[in-house]
């Protein structure tokens, strides 16, 4: 394909997304769903190209934008306080669907080698990082189920791609060794925490020392790749060393960033964001038209592979819901004895758990990288394929079913000392403090009675308010609701008098910047 035809298959290919994404606004469907969709009827459009994804170029592309992404805003104190449940999912829950998988796969195709199974089960054993932010951004969990669900899918890609490097290894070479696999494991993990952790202290040193804001953001956006590559160039773990310069990132960004630099910089990634997500369920649906060429059509898999693909997701849905109510009854049985931390999720909010594992484009691109002389390897990419619609089509669709079904509450004792009321109030409590230092002169006059006059009411109404959170809610919307008329009122003025020619542009630039401001404050204090 020509440069000029690629470059006008993307600028297509966005529009698409575009036109999806509405569709799905007005159908309220999951985006992922009507991406998918709608890509794989893109890939057989007449005339259309065919889509060959490189499955390198999909992971180094796609994959350290969103694992940062994720890292960057994850909570982490819940996320080390439910490390240990994090891990179970990551690594406990990665080997066992991967140990289920081989066992369904070699038992309705008893000629597959073992270590081709074990392949096939690490290929779809890792819910996607992606797949589950576009599902879970339309949902409400506790927290302590958001932040399970969020912290399995930043690091259980590490553990499916080891798995699969060695069994494939093994597939190909017929030996394989426990002990070099875990060891390996151990020196990618260990050296992905390393790398991210230097990643992103060096960003930290850097960003305090740039001090422009277009710098700034530049910077932020490159520390996922440069994260990820540099995991690479070490053979450790790209994806843990991503997550953990995010992890690091996310946690100073408050102390390092500028308000300028924090408005303009969040606007920017999370449109780039919104775009990768969108481009990669686009491109899996048309990777589609490919996978099928591949195997012979669609009447080759339907023949010859429908029953050992139905077998192999059967045996993967069944063996996340096993490892999550097993694990959940240990807790319980440890709950029962006494220990200390050992909070069983209770049967509603297992079966949300277990529900909740949507595959996607890492499943696809580790399909993708099979080498041509592997055993089964045409079986692994429909396998693959079928493993993203049916956990995207149908978990995707009716995850908000489930939890609703669930009716899961928050659990109180995840929440912090202070509510959003007494963090305001002490907030404000130090702004006056500040306020009250600087508005004397070093005789005692007073300087800015206005500002202080305004700042004392604000301490006042927020320190004394009695009312419940439903009243104080209502109070500020229709407080704000007013200033936003005012500005809307405002901003229709400013452009009369630029288009009578009253104003020039300069002008209307800088007072529209300003009513901008207030306008996201008011908004931002309403929400």
């Amino acid at each position: 394909m020509h440069p000029v035809e690629l470059f006008e298959v993307i600028v297509a290919m966005f529009v698409a997304v575009l036109v999806l994404h509405y569709i799905a606004q007005r159908l309220s469907l999951p985006p992922a769903v009507a991406l998918l969709i709608g890509g794989g009827t893109l890939a057989f459009v007449p005339g259309l190209p065919p889509v060959e994804l490189d499955p390198e170029l999909v992971l180094v592309v796609f994959l350290p934008p969103l694992l940062m992404d994720g890292a960057w805003f994850t909570a982490l104190a819940p996320f080390r306080r439910h490390l240990a449940g994090i891990a179970s999912l990551a690594i406990g829950a990665v080997l066992f669907t991967t140990a289920a998988v081989a066992l369904a796969a070699k038992a309705v195709v008893p000629e597959l080698p073992w270590a081709a199974c074990i392949a096939l089960g690490a290929i779809v054993s890792p819910p996607d990082a992606v797949s589950a932010r576009a599902v879970l951004q339309r949902v409400t969990l506790p927290r302590r189920l958001a932040t399970l669900l969020e912290g399995e899918s930043l690091l259980n890609d590490a553990t499916g791609l080891v798995l699969f490097r060695f069994a494939v290894a093994a597939t190909l070479t017929g030996t394989f060794s426990l002990g070099e696999a875990v060891g390996s494991f151990t020196l990618l993990v260990g050296g992905g925490l390393l790398v991210g952790g230097a990643i992103g202290a060096l960003w930290v040193l850097v960003l305090r020392r740039l001090g422009d804001d277009y710098l700034m953001i530049a910077a932020s956006v490159l520390v996922c790749w440069v994260s990820y590559l540099t995991g690479e160039l070490f053979h450790v773990s790209g994806v843990i060393a991503t997550v953990t310069a995010g992890l690091v990132c996310g946690w100073y960004q408050h102390t390092v960033f500028t308000a300028s630099v924090r408005l303009r910089g969040v606007a920017f990634w999370q449109v780039l964001i919104f775009l990768l997500e969108a481009a990669v369920f686009v491109l899996i649906g048309l990777s589609l038209r490919g996978v099928l060429e591949r195997v012979g059509g669609i009447g080759v898999v339907w023949t010859d592979m429908a029953g050992a693909v139905a077998a192999v997701i059967a045996a993967m849905t069944l063996a996340r819901f096993a490892w999550v109510f097993g694990a959940d009854a240990v807790l319980r049985r440890l709950h029962a004895r006494g220990v200390r931390g050992a909070e069983p999720l209770g049967g509603r909010a297992a079966t949300v758990m277990s529900w909740a594992g949507m595959r996607g484009v890492v499943t696809l691109a580790v399909a993708l990288s099979l080498p041509e002389t592997m055993p089964g390897r045409d079986l692994m990419l429909v396998v693959a394929f079928a493993a993203i619609l049916v956990t995207v089509l149908v978990q995707g669709t009716t995850l908000g079913l489930v939890i609703r079904w669930a009716g899961l509450s928050e659990d109180e004792r995840a929440h912090p000392p202070l509510d959003l009321f007494a963090a305001e109030a002490a907030m404000v409590e130090a702004q006056l403090a500040a306020v009250e230092r600087n508005a004397f002169s070093a005789d005692g006059t007073l300087l800015h009675p206005r500002l202080l006059d305004s700042y004392r009411r604000r301490a006042s109404l927020s320190a004394n308010f009695s009312g419940d959170a439903a009243e104080r809610d209502e109070s500020i919307n229709a407080h704000f609701d007013v200033i936003l008329a005012a500005i809307a009122a405002g901003r229709a003025e400013l452009v009369r008098l630029h288009r009578t020619h009253q104003i020039d542009d300069e002008t209307l630039h800088d007072l529209e910047r300003d009513l901008d401001l207030e306008e996201l404050g008011a908004i931002a204090a309403k929400g």
